[in-house]
């Protein structure tokens, strides 16, 4: 054996050795690293079967032990791209399906059994034989139609790796730098030594790559060891920004759309690529139909938006923060959150805190808080301010005879009734039990009266029409204006239109009272 084939075997059991140490070593920590170490474990593990199949070749003397190393070759090396690729994928935390991963081995797996088939179809290689010239283990070749099917496919998947790091460069925090020397070179270096190889650049009958991928090998260990590149990794931009729930609209310093994520696409289904460098009102404008109706401009602001256009009919929080740009350009980032499930709880949980639940009118606890301040402004300025609380005749009667089915019933159809005789600005709510209460804001209790009267006059000719036939019903009303001479609490108010309501029941019922300072019950 001469001192050049020696010095080639060295060179090849090197990158052997190195590889088969680096897949030992990320396996031993493999519980420290994330999912990527058992893509690196697969992956040199490849190029370890690839190195020392190749050193046991090139110490090969015959044609059959030539042929029996380059198909343990193949065990991993038409694997070794592949994976590499798939690992570079993982690391900039692209998604890989299980779908993907066996398309992107499919080919491997192929090559691996036509070199084993070869001898019965020669699509391989056409011609295997020892270089009759320089003898074994020197190989003289010529390729077949899968070799060129195989080559193009794995120099795409170095190619590919290659370019997915390449393209991350920019958009990588220069801490993580390091890492991707580490991963450019190291597809770098057996790319451009096969390409020598193939061009006739490296000595004939010789395979060169595992002579180099000593080097790969000896930046990725470079790299786990220093920069950590298993265990802090750089997570892609696309990922995260498409990961967010949030629809993100990203401007530039002239408020020029540049870019938006996912859930932005799906929130504004007519958004895509070709509005990029158009102004934001104009794309506002085509999305929604409607002008933008935030001002621009300002950061750290929130905005509720309201959309009902066409098949649009969301809400959205909307919010900006300013954006600086690697180049120190300034930007605008438009947040959109969708809210419409969270204002749809919040309005049914309001309706349910101050509406009554049967009648679907204001409840007590809505009237008191409205009715206050309307209280004390009609106070403040000297406006005029009547209660009427009104209670349905008999109403216990009603329950004892027909059950409280038809009692409710009685109840939702009282508060419809009254509601079609109220005006704008009267303020109607169920009080408690079978009594309803009526404030009017800026009327006298002549008027109160009078609108009780009506009250009263509607309900007793629109008897309840159900299965037990007609049931009629009256109202009884007690009306009270308050004194806005001297001080009195709105519990006073109603505590005189209670007197009031007290005596219409003790003198008959079907009647509207008036309360009187002078007025007493025996």
């Amino acid at each position: 054996m001469n001192s050049q084939l020696t010095a080639y075997i060295s060179l090849v059991c090197t990158s052997g050795v190195l590889s088969l140490y680096l897949c030992l070593y990320v396996f031993v920590k493999r519980h420290n690293y994330t999912n990527i170490s058992y893509f690196f474990i697969f992956y040199s593990s490849s190029i370890t079967i690839y190195c020392f199949a190749s050193a046991f070749g090139l110490m090969a003397t015959t044609l059959e032990q030539l042929k029996f190393w380059t198909m343990i070759q193949y065990v991993g090396m038409p694997f070794s791209p592949p994976l590499g690729l798939l690992f570079i994928m993982q690391y900039f935390g692209m998604k890989i399906s299980l779908k993907r991963s066996v398309s992107l081995l499919a080919i491997s797996v192929i090559s691996l059994l036509m070199v084993t088939t070869n001898d019965y179809h020669h699509y391989f290689y056409r011609v295997f034989e020892v270089d009759p010239n320089l003898g074994a283990p020197y190989i003289h070749q010529e390729i077949g139609v899968w070799y060129m099917i195989h080559g193009v496919f794995i120099f795409g998947c170095m190619f590919a790796s290659f370019l997915l790091v390449l393209s991350r460069w920019r958009e990588t925090a220069k801490v993580y730098r390091p890492q991707l020397i580490a991963l450019l070179f190291g597809q770098l270096v057996p790319i451009v030594t096969a390409f020598l190889y193939l061009i006739g650049c490296t000595p004939h009958g010789i395979d060169p790559v595992p002579m180099v991928l000593w080097l790969s090998s000896l930046l990725y260990l470079w790299s786990i060891s220093t920069s950590r590149m298993f265990t802090v990794m750089p997570i892609a931009k696309d990922v995260i920004f498409n990961s967010i729930n949030d629809g993100v609209i990203v401007l530039d310093e002239s408020y020029r759309l540049i870019e938006f994520n996912q859930a932005s696409k799906g929130m504004f289904p007519a958004l895509n690529k070709s509005m990029f460098g158009m102004d934001f009102g104009k794309v506002w404008q085509a999305l929604s139909g409607e002008s933008f109706p935030f001002i621009l401009g300002t950061s750290g602001v929130n905005w509720e938006l309201q959309l009902a256009a066409g098949h649009l009919n969301r809400i959205y929080q909307v919010g900006t923060s300013s954006l600086q740009h690697a180049q120190n350009c300034k930007g605008l980032l438009l947040i959109f959150t969708d809210i419409t499930e969270l204002k749809r709880l919040q309005l049914e949980l309001e309706h349910q805190a101050y509406y009554d639940e049967l009648t679907q009118i204001f409840n007590r606890r809505a009237f008191f808080q409205k009715s206050e301040l309307d209280y004390a402004l009609a106070k403040e300025s000297l406006v005029p301010y009547t209660i009427i609380l009104i209670d349905i005749d008999y109403f216990k009667r009603i329950n004892d005879t027909y059950g409280h089915y038809i009692g409710d019933q009685m109840l939702v159809h009282v508060a419809m009734e009254c509601q079609t005789q109220l005006k704008e600005g009267m303020l109607f709510a169920r009080y408690g039990g079978e009594e309803f209460v009526l404030a009017l804001k800026g009327r006298t209790v002549f008027e109160g009266e009078e609108v009780a009267n009506r009250l009263r006059k509607h309900i007793e000719t629109q008897p309840l029409m159900n299965t037990e036939g007609f049931i009629a019903v009256t109202l009884s009303c007690g009306v009270a204006e308050a004194d806005l001479e001297r001080y009195e609490t709105l519990y006073q108010l109603l505590n005189k239109a209670d007197k009031a309501l007290y005596a219409a029941k003790h003198e008959g019922r079907n009647q509207v009272h008036v309360y009187k300072e002078v007025l007493t019950i025996k």
